[in-house]
């Protein structure tokens, strides 16, 4: 109907699909350009579009919004741009429903439907011999197998379940989940290196700056084959480039689930792509069932996370008031105005900082509103504090808690120790065993003693999945010991556990499974362990991966933190992109209890392309997602109180105000708490 009122203008539009808003709003937005055949040459003011859809401003108050933005041809540049926003059912399920008028064109809603849940991966068994498209990659052979599938003990458990069922949106999300292996795979054997394997084509060209999902199940077996091995599985583009895929560590006699992603971030699209499955030791067989490799589409996976973060983020209030003066107590404030106002959120997300950083006006005016917490990028890390053996100084470190100070941001402590070789000081390397225990003891007692009660948190021995440098030299027991020291000497912190990869699939070193076992460890020998630390420095982000993993970790009931989180990604709607997917799939896991930006400003961040701010103090697309995101999850609420006495809202947990304004005009003002609970909150406030 409204694409026939469009004719009715007489004017010609182009409709194109605006992927940045359709990300953030889970809605469809179409942008109604005026084109340049149009049929006669007055310019369209946007008001006359605007008259043209009475039924539909009044069905959709918020569905119709005018854009001031120029179209950036300078020939069109006074022409106005309106944009509608239809529900993203209606474009991509429904489009072929709607009249088609002249001068509209749908602009490939159908092709792009289909494109994410076409699999790139097709055909694989389907030929005589079951190996359409497959080739051995190196010295190997290539078999096709046909079995039972595979019995629920022999597979991993599903990906974390996210379908409320409630929506068609949902519904795909539920579909993918619940796929069942075939039994159908293909064997790799006889294989003389690790890197030998299988290889195929893609059906077709991935997108630029589409994110893919690589999904499948994977086993080893035969040659001999003892304990768990991880397979690989990467996508290469043109030259060999590789653009990501997943691992997985399998054990004999049972199937791997791959959780792998990738994209390709160059404009132009590929020429072709190749997926590669590899991984295991020489003369390990492997065999490969039901790949997959499909486009991500994130509109079903963030409006779960909008609902699902109403669930374990909020609670309703009940404000039941009265007033001292009425002989009723009702009577003083029914119908009086009321305003609520959240001023902290119970769910901070904060910052690193640096000593250069503090020294720029926009980087200190930026920190200071937009976040809670703060961590020392540098100036606390071993490496930094004793660079040379003897010389020991925190001047920097006690500069910038000084400032965190001044402005009420609590201050993480990272780190005591790390385990990674490189990132220890080359005096610590060259002690010999008894001259580093001593070292370590030092350490411990300088920095912990110094700062007693000042840090809720310390990240105690940095990477352990990653790095050995003290267990090897100092026993099995030394990691433990960190942690039972340093509780000794401040038992304040929780004391957490870090690591980098956890969350993306791509790291057999890193593993929430191993994760999991190294806490396992650490508390049998005693250690204290508070809290669990994932870095997040991610490249394409898949949300149910990293949901995955947090629903793994949080098995252990240790509170979570994702505590070094940055995206890189040198397109800024990519990055803006990827930066909300993380932020969500923490804000919504109820595990998780805090984020931390490694990072925000241009010139003061350890990645490259992951800034919010630029050098310039301008804001990037992401630094306008992320405060988005940040009054998004700040509620106020506003109204009358009601005859009983009685003011009712939902909002997220957290510290709020409570304005009343009294018939005579005066406002009186009252402070309470919102905390978890699975019931509402009824408050009792006298004014």
């Amino acid at each position: 109907m409204f694409l026939c009122k469009l004719q009715q203008l007489d004017v010609g539009f182009v409709a194109k699909r605006c992927a940045r808003c359709t990300h953030v709003q889970g809605t469809c937005h179409w942008l109604l350009i005026p084109s340049f055949k149009a049929k006669h040459p007055s310019k369209p003011r946007a008001t006359d579009v605007l008259g043209a859809f009475p039924e539909l401003s009044a069905a959709h108050p918020t569905a119709l919004m005018v854009s001031s933005t120029s179209h950036p041809s300078p020939a069109r540049r006074s022409r106005a741009c309106v944009l509608l926003s239809i529900r993203h059912t209606l474009c991509t399920r429904h489009v072929s429903s709607l009249p088609h008028c002249l001068g509209y064109h749908v602009c490939r809603a159908q092709e792009e439907t289909a494109h994410f849940g076409m699999n790139l991966v097709d055909g694989h068994c389907d030929s005589e011999d079951g190996l359409a498209g497959w080739a051995p990659s190196g010295s190997c052979t290539l078999s096709a197998h046909a079995e039972d599938p595979p019995a629920a003990d022999a597979l991993p458990p599903p990906l974390a379940a996210t379908a409320d069922g409630d929506d068609d949106e949902e519904e795909e999300e539920a579909v993918w989940r619940a796929r069942k292996p075939s039994g159908r795979y293909v064997l790799a054997a006889h294989r003389r290196d690790e890197k030998d394997g299988l290889c195929r084509a893609l059906s077709r060209a991935p997108r630029p700056k589409v994110t893919y999902r690589v999904a499948g199940w994977v086993g080893v077996g035969g040659g001999g084959a003892e304990g768990s091995h991880a397979v690989h599985v990467e996508v290469r583009v043109d030259d060999h480039r590789r653009v990501g895929g997943g691992v997985v560590v399998v054990e004999p006699g049972k199937w791997g689930d791959i959780k792998g992603s990738f994209r390709v971030d160059d404009d132009e699209p590929p020429r072709g792509a190749k997926v590669y499955v590899h991984g295991p030791p020489a003369g390990v067989d492997f065999k490969v069932m039901d790949l997959q490799v499909c486009a991500v589409n994130k509109i079903p996976r963030l409006r779960h996370l909008r609902k699902k973060a109403d669930r374990v983020r909020k609670r309703d209030v009940v404000l039941k008031l009265s007033s001292r003066g009425a002989e009723d107590g009702v009577s003083g404030v029914a119908g009086a105005r009321i305003q609520v106002i959240q001023v902290q959120n119970s769910f901070p997300i904060g910052s690193c900082i640096t000593k250069a950083g503090i020294q720029n006006p926009a980087y200190v005016d930026f920190f200071t509103r937009h976040f809670d917490w703060a961590v020392l990028e540098n100036e606390l890390k071993w490496y930094y504090t004793e660079a040379v053996q003897g010389l020991v100084s925190y001047a920097d470190a006690d500069e910038l808690i000084g400032f965190c100070d001044r402005h009420g941001k609590p201050v993480r402590g990272h780190c005591i120790f790390w385990a990674v070789e490189n990132a220890v000081q080359p005096w610590v390397r060259a002690l010999n065993g008894d001259q580093l225990r001593a070292a370590v003891e030092a350490r411990l007692r300088g920095l912990v003693s110094r700062y007693a009660g000042r840090f809720p948190h310390y990240e105690v021995n940095n990477e352990m999945l990653h790095g050995a440098f003290f267990s090897q030299r100092l026993g099995d027991d030394v990691n433990a010991h960190m942690f039972r020291e340093t509780a000794r000497i401040d038992p304040a912190p929780a004391l957490f556990v870090n690591d980098y990869n956890v969350e993306s699939a791509n790291d057999p070193n890193a593993t929430p499974e191993k994760y999991v076992a190294l806490v396992t460890d650490l508390q049998r020998r005693g250690a204290p362990v508070g809290g669990i630390g994932i870095q997040g420095h991610v490249t394409h982000p898949v949300g149910d991966i990293i949901c995955d993993a947090l629903d793994k970790l949080a098995a252990t009931g240790l509170p979570i933190w994702v505590t070094e989180l940055d995206v890189s990604a040198a397109d800024e709607a990519v990055r803006a992109d990827d930066l909300e997917i993380v932020l969500r799939e923490a804000f919504a896991h109820p595990a998780v209890e805090g984020v931390m930006l490694w990072g925000f400003m241009q010139g003061h961040m350890w990645r490259s392309h992951g800034q919010l701010v630029n050098a310039d103090g301008r804001l990037t697309e992401a630094g306008s997602r992320f405060a988005g995101l940040r009054r998004e999850w700040t509620s106020h609420a506003r109204g009358k109180v009601d005859a009983d006495g009685t003011f009712r809202f939902r909002g997220f947990h957290g510290t709020y105000q409570v304005f009343l304004t009294t018939a005579a005009g005066e406002v009186k003002k009252q402070t309470f708490d919102v905390k978890k609970g699975d019931v509402p909150l009824v408050l009792d406030m006298n004014f």
